[in-house]
């Protein structure tokens, strides 16, 4: 059987939705998955962390850091905010610009389903890509939806099926594959906003502690939380430094990023210089923490017994905390993938192929990844609008 498309976007996520919405009709979605959005659905606790205040280029990664600059410019997290409003869905800031709707995330695809629907675009789902070839002037694309095969002859072809990670929820390098095969090239792929992990599980006794710090890799820095598991370390601020760590090399937690313990404490020992220093330190820091580090720091005696030098270099040591990681959850259980299909290949304005015209690559499928905080999420939304705007123009 053959159906007559103009565009094919593989992918029905936040990138790909956004991107039909812009589209004009003859334009088709697909995606294996039997429901639209899958990642929109889990994120922020189920509602959905859809952007942050603050979004600009200075917090994505790429090879290219200026390549971003253009989408994110032409639709800003502003634009998709008036979107949310216009279809009366209430939301909400929490800490650092994070905005997160009041109720569900399912009102975020069911927001994009019906704009992508207005636009008179189609959506097929439980429909996987069998072949995919290109004759010098359209696509061939052979898909397999409810037992039958199916022929397209699209113009245009969108990448928009994400990156390597959750595999769970199908997540594949499809997108990279196909890329390399019209030219394009690739960055170095690795899980990013992922938790460490840690031989010989060195926090389990503690797994369930968290507090705030200031987490540091290779000149970058997070202060948020931090939280201890089984396997190693997650929270946000791990989640973040992750994007800037590599294999074998160290990160520093802060644990007052403050500064105020060393004050508290001389101040303590001034008034109640009988107690115990180390039930002191867990009147500052979760007591499972303290009694984890004591042995390294040496920790004894009542704080009347500790000089001011003793002080600082205890308050010094907790502002310091240097750990090597073995390895992180991998991409189980990160959030994106870092790195991808190389900008170089790509317009910046357009997200179209400068190598195959109407080709076309858009959100986490692109060598740009956001910090935690809903930042992906805005890049999706900004890459699928550029290339939407661009196949439209195209008439």
């Amino acid at each position: 059987m053959t159906e007559a498309f103009d565009t094919l976007i593989l992918g029905a996520g936040a990138a790909g939705l956004m991107c039909a919405a812009q589209a004009r009709p003859g334009t088709l979605v697909i995606d294996h998955a039997r429901a639209p959005g899958e990642k929109i659905r889990i994120s922020g606790g189920g509602r959905c962390n859809f952007t942050n205040l603050h979004a600009g280029p200075g917090n994505f990664l790429s090879a290219n850091p200026h390549f971003c600059k253009s989408a994110l410019s032409r639709y800003t997290q502003w634009d998709f905010i008036d979107l949310v409003a216009r279809h009366g869905i209430a939301w909400h800031e929490k800490t650092l610009g994070q905005l997160f709707c009041d109720d569900k995330a399912t009102q975020i695809i069911a927001m994009l389903v019906k704009e992508l629907r207005g636009a008179g675009a189609d959506l097929w789902l439980s429909t996987r890509l069998v072949d995919l070839s290109h004759d010098g002037s359209r696509f061939h694309a052979v898909l397999e939806r409810e037992g039958a095969r199916v022929t397209l002859s699209p113009r245009n072809l969108v990448l928009a099926t994400g990156g390597k990670s959750i595999p769970k929820m199908g997540a594949t390098g499809l997108a990279y594959d196909i890329a390399q095969r019209f030219g394009h090239a690739l960055t170095e792929t690795r899980p990013a906003l992922v938790p460490f992990t840690f031989s010989e599980a060195p926090f389990a006794a503690m797994s369930g502690t968290a507090l705030p710090v200031r987490a540091a890799c290779n000149g970058t820095a997070f202060e948020e939380a931090a939280l201890f598991t089984h396997r190693g370390l997650s929270g946000p601020a791990i989640l973040q430094i992750s994007s800037f760590w590599r294999e074998g090399e160290a990160i520093t937690l802060d644990l007052d990023p403050e500064a105020q313990l060393y004050e508290a404490l001389r101040a303590q020992r001034q008034s109640q210089g009988r107690r115990n220093l180390t039930t002191e330190l867990g009147h500052h820091l979760p007591a499972k923490l303290v009694g984890h580090l004591a042995p390294a720091l040496g920790l004894s005696g009542n704080l009347a017994d500790q000089s001011d030098a003793r002080l600082a270099e205890i308050t010094d040591t907790l502002r310091g905390w240097t750990l090597r990681p073995t390895g992180t959850e991998g991409y189980r259980t990160a959030e994106v993938t870092l790195g991808g299909i190389d900008t170089g290949g790509l317009s910046s304005k357009t997200m179209e192929s400068q190598h195959l015209p109407g080709l076309y690559a858009i959100g986490e499928a692109v060598d740009v990844t956001g910090w935690l905080g809903g930042y992906n999420f805005q890049w999706a939304w900004s890459s699928g609008w550029a290339a939407g705007q661009a196949i439209a123009a195209r008439g």
